[in-house]
Protein backbone atom coordinates (compact mmCIF):
# COMPACT_ATOMS: atom_id res chain seq x y z
CA UNK A 1 0.00 0.00 0.00
CA UNK A 2 1.28 3.17 -1.01
CA UNK A 3 -0.11 6.61 0.19
CA UNK A 4 0.02 10.73 -0.71
CA UNK A 5 -0.87 13.03 1.77
CA UNK A 6 -2.07 16.45 1.68
CA UNK A 7 -2.62 18.64 4.65
CA UNK A 8 -4.32 21.88 4.40
CA UNK A 9 -3.68 25.20 6.11
CA UNK A 10 -5.75 24.92 9.18
CA UNK A 11 -3.99 21.24 9.61
CA UNK A 12 -0.39 23.15 9.95
CA UNK A 13 -1.29 26.56 11.64
CA UNK A 14 0.76 25.58 14.37
CA UNK A 15 3.37 23.55 16.27
CA UNK A 16 0.11 21.84 18.51
CA UNK A 17 -1.42 20.93 14.59
CA UNK A 18 1.99 19.80 13.38
CA UNK A 19 2.48 17.23 15.89
CA UNK A 20 -1.28 15.87 15.25
CA UNK A 21 -0.12 15.57 11.35
CA UNK A 22 3.19 13.74 12.45
CA UNK A 23 1.08 11.40 14.54
CA UNK A 24 -2.00 10.58 11.79
CA UNK A 25 1.57 10.30 9.32
CA UNK A 26 3.65 7.72 11.21
CA UNK A 27 0.41 5.61 12.30
CA UNK A 28 0.85 4.10 8.95
CA UNK A 29 4.08 3.45 6.81
CA UNK A 30 1.91 3.47 4.04
CA UNK A 31 1.92 7.21 4.14
CA UNK A 32 5.23 7.81 2.31
CA UNK A 33 4.58 11.25 0.09
CA UNK A 34 3.52 14.46 2.16
CA UNK A 35 2.15 17.68 0.36
CA UNK A 36 2.06 20.34 2.41
CA UNK A 37 0.37 23.75 2.67
CA UNK A 38 0.88 27.09 4.18
CA UNK A 39 0.19 27.16 7.60
CA UNK A 40 -3.43 28.73 8.03
CA UNK A 41 -5.09 30.57 10.78
CA UNK A 42 -4.70 29.80 14.31
CA UNK A 43 -7.77 31.36 15.32
CA UNK A 44 -10.79 32.86 13.45
CA UNK A 45 -9.06 36.95 13.47
CA UNK A 46 -5.48 35.61 12.41
CA UNK A 47 -4.50 35.81 8.85
CA UNK A 48 -2.81 33.01 7.00
CA UNK A 49 0.68 33.10 5.91
CA UNK A 50 -0.41 33.28 1.78
CA UNK A 51 -1.95 36.51 2.59
CA UNK A 52 0.66 37.70 5.01
CA UNK A 53 3.08 36.73 2.18
CA UNK A 54 0.58 38.33 -0.82
CA UNK A 55 0.67 42.07 1.49
CA UNK A 56 4.17 41.90 2.13
CA UNK A 57 4.90 41.97 -1.53
CA UNK A 58 2.66 44.14 -2.37
CA UNK A 59 4.87 46.43 0.01
CA UNK A 60 7.87 45.79 -1.81
CA UNK A 61 6.56 46.63 -5.02
CA UNK A 62 5.89 49.57 -4.06
CA UNK A 63 9.32 50.28 -3.22
CA UNK A 64 8.53 50.94 0.46
CA UNK A 65 10.21 49.18 3.74
CA UNK A 66 8.56 45.50 3.95
CA UNK A 67 11.07 44.26 6.75
CA UNK A 68 8.72 44.45 9.49
CA UNK A 69 5.76 42.25 7.93
CA UNK A 70 8.51 39.74 6.36
CA UNK A 71 9.59 39.70 10.43
CA UNK A 72 6.00 38.82 11.28
CA UNK A 73 6.21 36.23 8.59
CA UNK A 74 9.71 34.89 9.96
CA UNK A 75 7.82 34.55 13.61
CA UNK A 76 5.25 32.50 12.54
CA UNK A 77 7.28 29.62 11.39
CA UNK A 78 9.60 30.64 14.40
CA UNK A 79 7.30 29.85 16.52
CA UNK A 80 6.10 26.41 14.99
CA UNK A 81 9.79 25.44 15.07
CA UNK A 82 10.30 26.32 18.79
CA UNK A 83 7.11 24.58 19.57
CA UNK A 84 8.35 21.43 17.78
CA UNK A 85 12.02 21.33 19.15
CA UNK A 86 13.72 21.55 15.78
CA UNK A 87 17.20 22.41 15.40
CA UNK A 88 16.46 23.95 12.25
CA UNK A 89 17.20 27.61 11.39
CA UNK A 90 15.19 29.16 8.54
CA UNK A 91 17.83 32.43 8.40
CA UNK A 92 19.18 31.46 5.00
CA UNK A 93 16.13 30.75 3.54
CA UNK A 94 14.31 34.51 4.52
CA UNK A 95 17.44 35.74 3.22
CA UNK A 96 16.62 34.92 -0.13
CA UNK A 97 13.08 35.73 0.09
CA UNK A 98 14.29 39.40 1.10
CA UNK A 99 16.76 39.46 -1.36
CA UNK A 100 14.22 38.27 -4.05
CA UNK A 101 11.45 40.41 -3.57
CA UNK A 102 13.65 43.75 -3.17
CA UNK A 103 14.41 42.17 -7.07
CA UNK A 104 10.63 42.18 -7.29
CA UNK A 105 10.42 37.85 -8.45
CA UNK A 106 6.75 37.89 -8.73
CA UNK A 107 3.57 37.38 -6.56
CA UNK A 108 3.60 33.66 -7.79
CA UNK A 109 7.29 33.60 -6.08
CA UNK A 110 5.85 35.37 -2.76
CA UNK A 111 2.84 33.42 -2.42
CA UNK A 112 4.83 29.85 -2.82
CA UNK A 113 7.15 30.73 -0.21
CA UNK A 114 4.80 29.44 2.27
CA UNK A 115 4.29 26.29 1.27
CA UNK A 116 8.30 25.79 0.40
CA UNK A 117 9.22 27.45 4.45
CA UNK A 118 6.39 24.94 5.44
CA UNK A 119 8.01 22.16 3.93
CA UNK A 120 11.51 22.62 5.11
CA UNK A 121 9.75 22.28 8.45
CA UNK A 122 7.60 19.16 7.35
CA UNK A 123 10.39 17.55 6.34
CA UNK A 124 12.83 18.24 9.48
CA UNK A 125 9.84 16.88 11.69
CA UNK A 126 9.40 13.52 9.76
CA UNK A 127 13.22 13.45 8.88
CA UNK A 128 11.91 13.03 5.22
CA UNK A 129 13.93 14.17 2.12
CA UNK A 130 12.69 17.43 0.61
CA UNK A 131 11.86 18.39 -2.50
CA UNK A 132 11.39 21.27 -4.15
CA UNK A 133 8.66 21.60 -6.36
CA UNK A 134 9.97 23.92 -8.47
CA UNK A 135 12.45 21.69 -9.52
CA UNK A 136 9.98 18.71 -11.13
CA UNK A 137 6.05 20.22 -11.32
CA UNK A 138 6.24 22.24 -14.68
CA UNK A 139 3.54 24.98 -16.55
CA UNK A 140 4.36 25.75 -20.24
CA UNK A 141 5.37 29.65 -21.77
CA UNK A 142 1.44 30.42 -21.69
CA UNK A 143 1.47 29.31 -17.95
CA UNK A 144 -0.38 26.48 -18.21
CA UNK A 145 0.23 22.68 -15.99
CA UNK A 146 2.54 20.36 -18.22
CA UNK A 147 0.83 17.66 -16.88
CA UNK A 148 2.96 14.82 -18.66
CA UNK A 149 6.12 16.43 -18.58
CA UNK A 150 5.61 16.84 -14.58
CA UNK A 151 4.37 12.92 -14.56
CA UNK A 152 7.70 11.78 -16.25
CA UNK A 153 10.18 14.12 -14.14
CA UNK A 154 8.51 13.42 -10.85
CA UNK A 155 7.94 10.12 -11.02
CA UNK A 156 11.76 9.39 -11.84
CA UNK A 157 12.90 11.54 -8.83
CA UNK A 158 10.63 10.11 -6.71
CA UNK A 159 10.98 6.92 -7.59
CA UNK A 160 14.20 7.26 -5.83
CA UNK A 161 12.73 8.15 -2.40
CA UNK A 162 10.89 6.04 0.09
CA UNK A 163 9.47 9.51 2.11
CA UNK A 164 9.65 12.42 1.05
CA UNK A 165 7.87 15.84 1.27
CA UNK A 166 6.82 18.19 -1.78
CA UNK A 167 5.15 21.26 -1.53
CA UNK A 168 2.49 22.02 -2.49
CA UNK A 169 0.79 25.19 -4.96
CA UNK A 170 3.49 26.04 -7.05
CA UNK A 171 5.88 24.81 -9.96
CA UNK A 172 8.30 26.96 -12.42
CA UNK A 173 8.11 27.84 -16.00
CA UNK A 174 10.39 27.06 -18.90
CA UNK A 175 12.29 29.99 -18.22
CA UNK A 176 12.75 29.06 -14.17
CA UNK A 177 10.03 31.45 -12.57
CA UNK A 178 8.18 30.28 -10.14
CA UNK A 179 4.34 29.74 -10.97
CA UNK A 180 1.54 28.93 -8.54
CA UNK A 181 -1.43 27.15 -9.15
CA UNK A 182 -5.15 29.18 -8.27
CA UNK A 183 -5.54 29.47 -4.90
CA UNK A 184 -5.91 26.41 -2.75
CA UNK A 185 -3.76 24.82 -5.21
CA UNK A 186 -2.11 22.32 -2.82
CA UNK A 187 -5.10 19.90 -3.66
CA UNK A 188 -3.58 20.03 -6.96
CA UNK A 189 -0.48 19.03 -6.32
CA UNK A 190 -1.17 16.44 -3.77
CA UNK A 191 -2.94 14.95 -6.85
CA UNK A 192 0.15 15.09 -9.40
CA UNK A 193 2.05 13.44 -6.45
CA UNK A 194 -0.31 10.70 -6.34
CA UNK A 195 -0.25 9.79 -10.01
CA UNK A 196 3.54 10.44 -10.33
CA UNK A 197 3.70 7.44 -7.34
CA UNK A 198 1.40 5.22 -8.83
CA UNK A 199 -0.53 5.62 -5.27
CA UNK A 200 -2.93 3.29 -3.72
CA UNK A 201 -5.12 5.91 -2.03
CA UNK A 202 -4.90 10.08 -2.35
CA UNK A 203 -5.60 11.15 1.28
CA UNK A 204 -6.26 15.23 1.74
CA UNK A 205 -6.65 15.90 5.68
CA UNK A 206 -8.58 19.15 6.21
CA UNK A 207 -10.81 20.44 9.27
CA UNK A 208 -13.80 18.65 8.31
CA UNK A 209 -14.44 15.17 7.97
CA UNK A 210 -15.30 15.28 4.52
CA UNK A 211 -18.23 16.60 1.92
CA UNK A 212 -21.33 17.98 3.70
CA UNK A 213 -24.59 16.94 1.41
CA UNK A 214 -25.08 20.72 1.72
CA UNK A 215 -23.04 23.90 3.11
CA UNK A 216 -23.26 23.73 6.92
CA UNK A 217 -23.17 27.65 6.85
CA UNK A 218 -26.71 26.97 5.17
CA UNK A 219 -27.64 24.14 6.79
CA UNK A 220 -27.26 23.13 10.60
CA UNK A 221 -24.76 20.20 11.25
CA UNK A 222 -25.61 19.00 7.32
CA UNK A 223 -24.91 15.12 7.08
CA UNK A 224 -21.60 13.99 5.77
CA UNK A 225 -21.16 12.26 1.93
CA UNK A 226 -19.42 8.26 2.26
CA UNK A 227 -18.98 8.48 -1.60
CA UNK A 228 -18.92 10.60 -4.43
CA UNK A 229 -17.87 10.40 -8.01
CA UNK A 230 -15.30 12.21 -9.64
CA UNK A 231 -18.03 13.66 -11.95
CA UNK A 232 -20.42 14.34 -9.06
CA UNK A 233 -17.70 16.26 -7.02
CA UNK A 234 -16.73 18.39 -10.30
CA UNK A 235 -20.17 19.61 -10.53
CA UNK A 236 -20.28 20.15 -6.72
CA UNK A 237 -16.91 22.26 -6.19
CA UNK A 238 -17.77 24.10 -9.37
CA UNK A 239 -21.21 25.27 -8.05
CA UNK A 240 -19.18 26.07 -4.54
CA UNK A 241 -18.80 23.11 -3.02
CA UNK A 242 -14.99 24.08 -1.62
CA UNK A 243 -13.58 21.18 0.58
CA UNK A 244 -11.23 20.22 -2.41
CA UNK A 245 -9.55 22.42 -5.27
CA UNK A 246 -12.11 21.57 -8.74
CA UNK A 247 -8.93 20.86 -10.85
CA UNK A 248 -7.73 17.95 -8.18
CA UNK A 249 -9.32 15.57 -9.61
CA UNK A 250 -8.02 15.51 -13.19
CA UNK A 251 -4.51 13.52 -12.60
CA UNK A 252 -5.42 11.17 -10.06
CA UNK A 253 -8.51 10.37 -12.33
CA UNK A 254 -6.34 8.92 -15.24
CA UNK A 255 -5.22 6.84 -12.92
CA UNK A 256 -8.24 5.63 -11.17
CA UNK A 257 -6.67 6.61 -7.45
CA UNK A 258 -9.54 7.19 -5.04
CA UNK A 259 -9.56 10.39 -2.92
CA UNK A 260 -10.35 10.10 0.87
CA UNK A 261 -11.39 13.40 2.47
CA UNK A 262 -10.32 13.37 6.34
CA UNK A 263 -10.44 15.57 9.66
CA UNK A 264 -7.02 16.13 10.70
CA UNK A 265 -9.31 17.18 14.13
CA UNK A 266 -10.81 13.70 13.80
CA UNK A 267 -8.63 10.99 12.23
CA UNK A 268 -10.72 7.99 13.10
CA UNK A 269 -13.37 9.81 11.28
CA UNK A 270 -13.97 7.78 8.01
CA UNK A 271 -14.46 10.76 5.44
CA UNK A 272 -15.55 10.71 2.33
CA UNK A 273 -14.34 8.97 -0.26
CA UNK A 274 -13.81 10.06 -3.84
CA UNK A 275 -13.75 7.56 -6.71
CA UNK A 276 -14.19 7.13 -10.37
CA UNK A 277 -17.24 4.93 -9.92
CA UNK A 278 -18.76 2.62 -7.43
CA UNK A 279 -21.91 0.16 -6.94
CA UNK A 280 -22.80 1.64 -3.81
CA UNK A 281 -25.94 3.16 -3.70
CA UNK A 282 -25.35 7.07 -1.92
CA UNK A 283 -27.95 6.81 1.52
CA UNK A 284 -30.27 9.66 -0.46
CA UNK A 285 -31.65 10.06 -3.97
CA UNK A 286 -29.35 13.40 -4.00
CA UNK A 287 -25.63 12.86 -3.30
CA UNK A 288 -25.51 17.04 -2.32
CA UNK A 289 -26.56 20.38 -2.61
CA UNK A 290 -24.54 23.16 -3.86
CA UNK A 291 -24.73 26.92 -5.06
CA UNK A 292 -23.48 30.41 -5.99
CA UNK A 293 -25.26 33.92 -6.04
CA UNK A 294 -24.62 36.77 -8.32
CA UNK A 295 -25.43 35.53 -11.84
CA UNK A 296 -27.98 37.44 -14.13
CA UNK A 297 -30.40 36.46 -17.17
CA UNK A 298 -30.12 37.94 -20.80
CA UNK A 299 -33.35 36.93 -22.54
CA UNK A 300 -33.46 37.25 -25.72
CA UNK A 301 -37.18 36.81 -27.79
CA UNK A 302 -37.72 36.37 -31.20
CA UNK A 303 -40.26 34.93 -33.45
CA UNK A 304 -40.02 31.88 -35.57
CA UNK A 305 -36.39 31.33 -33.75
CA UNK A 306 -36.53 27.80 -33.87
CA UNK A 307 -36.75 27.98 -37.92
CA UNK A 308 -33.66 30.23 -37.95
CA UNK A 309 -30.49 28.33 -38.61
CA UNK A 310 -27.68 29.70 -36.48
CA UNK A 311 -29.49 31.72 -34.74
CA UNK A 312 -28.14 30.64 -30.79
CA UNK A 313 -24.46 30.78 -32.33
CA UNK A 314 -24.75 34.19 -33.42
CA UNK A 315 -25.92 35.05 -29.71
CA UNK A 316 -23.24 32.99 -28.24
CA UNK A 317 -20.51 34.31 -30.34
CA UNK A 318 -21.39 37.66 -28.82
CA UNK A 319 -20.18 37.01 -25.38
CA UNK A 320 -17.26 35.04 -26.84
CA UNK A 321 -16.41 38.62 -28.55
CA UNK A 322 -16.98 40.54 -25.12
CA UNK A 323 -15.19 37.57 -23.47
CA UNK A 324 -17.66 36.53 -21.25
CA UNK A 325 -18.18 32.76 -20.63
CA UNK A 326 -21.94 31.47 -20.22
CA UNK A 327 -23.00 29.35 -17.69
CA UNK A 328 -26.57 27.94 -18.69
CA UNK A 329 -28.20 28.70 -22.23
CA UNK A 330 -32.20 27.32 -21.87
CA UNK A 331 -34.52 27.69 -24.34
CA UNK A 332 -37.64 27.61 -26.35
CA UNK A 333 -39.12 27.98 -29.37
CA UNK A 334 -39.05 31.71 -29.21
CA UNK A 335 -37.24 32.36 -26.32
CA UNK A 336 -33.36 31.94 -25.59
CA UNK A 337 -31.84 32.58 -22.51
CA UNK A 338 -27.93 32.80 -21.65
CA UNK A 339 -27.23 33.03 -17.63
CA UNK A 340 -23.18 34.61 -16.68
CA UNK A 341 -21.77 35.88 -14.06
CA UNK A 342 -22.95 38.90 -13.31
CA UNK A 343 -19.58 40.67 -12.87
CA UNK A 344 -18.21 39.98 -15.55
CA UNK A 345 -21.44 41.19 -17.91
CA UNK A 346 -21.72 44.55 -15.63
CA UNK A 347 -19.41 46.62 -17.11
CA UNK A 348 -19.96 45.03 -20.73
CA UNK A 349 -23.34 44.59 -21.01
CA UNK A 350 -24.48 47.24 -23.48
CA UNK A 351 -22.00 46.27 -25.90
CA UNK A 352 -23.60 42.85 -25.51
CA UNK A 353 -27.08 44.56 -25.51
CA UNK A 354 -26.34 45.87 -29.02
CA UNK A 355 -23.63 43.30 -30.85
CA UNK A 356 -27.12 40.80 -30.19
CA UNK A 357 -29.25 42.84 -32.25
CA UNK A 358 -26.92 43.71 -34.57
CA UNK A 359 -26.40 39.96 -35.21
CA UNK A 360 -29.18 38.50 -34.18
CA UNK A 361 -31.83 40.75 -34.68
CA UNK A 362 -34.21 39.76 -32.14
CA UNK A 363 -37.71 41.15 -31.44
CA UNK A 364 -36.58 41.89 -27.73
CA UNK A 365 -34.23 41.90 -25.12
CA UNK A 366 -34.21 41.75 -21.29
CA UNK A 367 -31.74 41.45 -18.69
CA UNK A 368 -32.53 39.82 -14.97
CA UNK A 369 -30.38 40.68 -12.74
CA UNK A 370 -29.00 39.40 -9.11
CA UNK A 371 -30.08 35.53 -9.28
CA UNK A 372 -28.44 32.01 -7.74
CA UNK A 373 -28.28 28.75 -9.82
CA UNK A 374 -28.58 25.74 -7.36
CA UNK A 375 -27.11 22.28 -8.55
CA UNK A 376 -28.63 19.15 -7.56
CA UNK A 377 -26.79 16.44 -7.80
CA UNK A 378 -26.70 12.68 -7.61
CA UNK A 379 -25.85 9.46 -9.52
CA UNK A 380 -29.02 7.71 -8.34
CA UNK A 381 -31.58 10.92 -9.80
CA UNK A 382 -31.77 8.67 -12.99
CA UNK A 383 -33.14 5.34 -11.42
CA UNK A 384 -35.64 7.53 -9.61
CA UNK A 385 -38.73 8.82 -10.55
CA UNK A 386 -40.25 12.10 -9.63
CA UNK A 387 -37.39 13.69 -8.45
CA UNK A 388 -38.04 17.22 -10.68
CA UNK A 389 -40.99 16.76 -8.97
CA UNK A 390 -40.22 16.44 -5.27
CA UNK A 391 -37.46 19.62 -5.85
CA UNK A 392 -40.82 21.74 -7.05
CA UNK A 393 -43.35 20.91 -4.43
CA UNK A 394 -40.29 21.68 -1.94
CA UNK A 395 -39.83 25.11 -3.17
CA UNK A 396 -43.23 25.38 -3.67
CA UNK A 397 -44.00 25.02 0.22
CA UNK A 398 -41.14 27.33 0.84
CA UNK A 399 -42.86 30.20 -1.65
CA UNK A 400 -40.03 29.87 -3.60
CA UNK A 401 -40.25 30.86 -7.52
CA UNK A 402 -38.17 28.97 -9.77
CA UNK A 403 -37.03 31.60 -12.23
CA UNK A 404 -34.91 28.24 -14.60
CA UNK A 405 -34.70 24.73 -14.60
CA UNK A 406 -31.70 22.53 -16.66
CA UNK A 407 -30.73 18.82 -16.51
CA UNK A 408 -27.86 17.60 -18.13
CA UNK A 409 -27.98 14.62 -20.11
CA UNK A 410 -26.29 12.88 -18.11
CA UNK A 411 -29.03 12.86 -15.67
CA UNK A 412 -26.41 13.29 -13.07
CA UNK A 413 -27.59 16.83 -11.78
CA UNK A 414 -30.50 19.25 -12.34
CA UNK A 415 -29.60 23.15 -11.95
CA UNK A 416 -32.31 25.81 -10.56
CA UNK A 417 -32.88 29.51 -11.09
CA UNK A 418 -33.84 31.41 -8.17
CA UNK A 419 -33.80 35.17 -6.83
CA UNK A 420 -30.22 35.53 -4.67
CA UNK A 421 -33.02 36.24 -2.18
CA UNK A 422 -34.03 33.09 -1.88
CA UNK A 423 -30.93 31.28 -2.08
CA UNK A 424 -31.00 29.87 1.42
CA UNK A 425 -34.25 29.27 1.75
CA UNK A 426 -34.47 27.26 -1.78
CA UNK A 427 -31.45 25.61 -0.27
CA UNK A 428 -33.14 24.43 3.32
CA UNK A 429 -36.18 23.36 1.47
CA UNK A 430 -34.29 20.76 -0.81
CA UNK A 431 -32.02 19.65 1.70
CA UNK A 432 -35.47 18.87 3.98
CA UNK A 433 -37.45 16.94 1.33
CA UNK A 434 -34.61 14.93 0.51
CA UNK A 435 -33.00 14.22 3.82
CA UNK A 436 -34.52 15.54 6.67
CA UNK A 437 -38.12 13.66 6.08
CA UNK A 438 -37.10 11.80 2.94
CA UNK A 439 -40.37 11.75 1.28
Amino acid sequence: MKKVVKFGGSSLASAEQFEKVGKIIHADTARRFVVPSAPGKRFKEDTKVTDMLYACYATAEEGKDFSTQLKEIKKRYDEIIAGLKLDLSLEEEFKTIEKNFKEKAGKDYAASRGEFLNGKIMAAYLQYQFIDSAEFIFFDENGDFDAEKTDKALSERLLKEKNAVVPGFYGSTPDGKVKTFSRGGSDITGSIVARAVHADIYENWTDVSGFMIADPRIIDNPEAIDTITYKELRELSYMGATVLHEDAIFPVRKEGIPINIKNTNAPEDNGTWIVESTCQKSKYVITGIAGKKGFCAINIEKDMMNSEIGFGRKVLNVFEDNGISFEHVPSGIDTLTVFVHQDEFMDKEQQVVSGIHRLAKPDTIDIEADLALIAVVGRCMKSMRGTAGRIFSALAHANVNVKMIDQGSSELNIIIGVCNSDFEAAIKAIYNIFVVSQL
